[in-house]
């Protein structure tokens, strides 16, 4: 044996040294360099920025021999260069700004609705408190605040599982009479509902229609008495106590008949309402007989009239006739709602800008006369969206019939023309007359929604 094998004893050469570890190290880093510089200079030639970042930072070339107008051309180079620089910079700079702005706006926002509670937070996701000067209370904010279903295993619980919840129906203009808003619905649940049908029409004409719903019971007329039997209502001045005079400057019917703010229409045995729409003149004035018989007998059965008959006397004929007629009216300054139902008619309360309250291709006629709902002339593009309504609730081969529209000489083809047709209605029958005052032109026209 060798001495080194006799220095272990156990007769067994001794292990090889082990190799540094530094080198291991070294040689791992020198690799991880290695690939980050390859893929950052392939990276820079496949996208082409190599040879534009080598292009514009390359150093201006001075060549003294040329003189200086060579020296003057490389600077102006240079500092073109540097002025595109400059601009890329400042866009970066604008680009880089908004989107801190849009950050702080995002984050803002969640924070609200973190710190918000959990009503506050559900309103706040439907636009409930948008537009709204100060918090709601009361009433109002039960009104117009959601409102949970009951629920059970099966109902009252939405696509994901959570509870349904409902936000009730408030026109959008309410936000912008608070105020207003507030005074209606400043009442005693479950107690009777104040005189305030005149707040009611102001909030309905500023915009805020529907109104909210209120939990306090209307008024009755003192002395209430039933109706008549039909068909005989339809041509009786109703007893005075079938209406609330609370919100009327007259208190009963013999007051209405012998004012002029509704030209005699509350006078059913000696005013015009008793002749109306009876004769054709061939002209502005159409009678009921010669536009039913546009259509095959009996297939005019319901319709609407927007203004026209305003104390429902248009639907009155119609039934006469075995038509069934809703009658659009606004009780201001007088029942005229109230006058309507006691006839044995059916009226609904809503103005000209309320979206028709019918299913699409159901009425087989409509009647419009005035401004489209008893107040001043509709026009314009509000005028617009009225027709394109009318034009959603008739049926195919359905009938409007437009009574004594009341506009000026140059609308007449300059607007209202074009715009039916925009409509897609058919014109059937067109007159146009002049009116008593200077420049006042009302147009007559029966029209029909095409059969396809």
């Amino acid at each position: 044996m060798e001495a080194a094998d006799l220095l272990h004893g156990n007769g067994k050469k001794p292990p090889p040294p082990r190799r540094r570890r530094w080198w291991q190290c070294s040689t791992t880093a020198v690799t991880l360099l290695m690939f980050l510089l390859t893929n950052t200079v392939s990276i820079a030639v496949s996208s082409g920025a190599g040879p534009t970042l080598l292009r514009r930072y390359r150093p201006a070339t001075i060549r003294l021999w040329d003189g200086s107008a060579a020296l003057l051309a490389d600077l102006n180079a240079t500092q073109a260069v540097l002025d595109a620089s400059r601009a890329e910079l400042a866009g970066l700079y604008a680009r880089v700004g908004t989107a801190n702005e849009l950050l702080r706006t995002l984050l803002d926002a969640m924070a609200a609705r973190d710190g918000a509670t959990e009503q506050q937070r559900e309103l706040l996701a439907a636009g409930g408190w948008e537009g709204w000067k100060r918090e709601l209370a009361g009433e109002l904010k039960l009104a117009v605040g959601p409102l949970h279903l009951l629920t059970n295993a099966r109902h009252g619980r939405n696509a994901t599982g959570d509870e349904a919840a409902v936000f009730p129906a408030l026109g959008h203009a309410c936000v912008r009479v608070q105020d207003d808003l507030e005074r209606y619905m400043a009442y005693t649940p479950g107690g009777e509902c104040p005189a305030d049908e005149a707040l009611a029409h102001r909030l309905m004409l500023s915009g805020c229609e529907p109104l909210p719903r209120r939990r306090c019971r209307p008024p009755s007329p003192k002395g209430y008495a039933h109706p008549l039997p039909l068909p005989g209502s339809l041509w009786a001045t109703p007893p005075d106590t079938s209406v609330v005079w609370d919100a009327y400057p007259c208190k009963n019917y013999s007051c209405l008949q012998a004012s002029s703010s509704c030209d005699g229409c509350f006078d059913l045995r000696r005013g015009r309402e008793k002749a109306r729409w009876a004769r054709d003149d061939g002209a502005l004035s159409y009678s009921i007989a010669a536009v039913l018989a546009a259509r095959p007998n009996g297939t005019v059965r319901v319709g609407l009239d927007l203004g026209g008959g305003a104390s429902g006397t248009f639907a009155a004929r119609m039934l006469e006739r075995g038509v069934t007629v809703v009658t659009a009216a606004v009780s201001a300054g007088a029942p005229l709602n109230s006058f309507i139902a006691s006839r044995g008619l059916v009226s609904v309360h809503v103005s000209a800008a309320h979206r028709l309250p019918f299913f699409d291709r159901t009425l087989d006629i409509v009647h419009a006369a005035g401004g489209l709902g008893g107040g001043p002339a509709v026009t314009g593009v509000m005028l617009e969206f009225a027709l394109f309504d009318v034009y959603r609730v008739l049926r195919p081969g359905g009938l409007f019939w437009l009574d004594h529209f009341p506009c000026s000489h140059a609308q007449v083809n300059a607007t209202l023309a074009p715009m039916l047709g925009r409509v897609g209605l058919k014109k059937l029958r067109w007159n146009t007359g002049r009116g008593k005052e200077k420049n006042q032109w009302y147009i007559s026209a029966l029209l029909e929604k095409p059969m396809a």
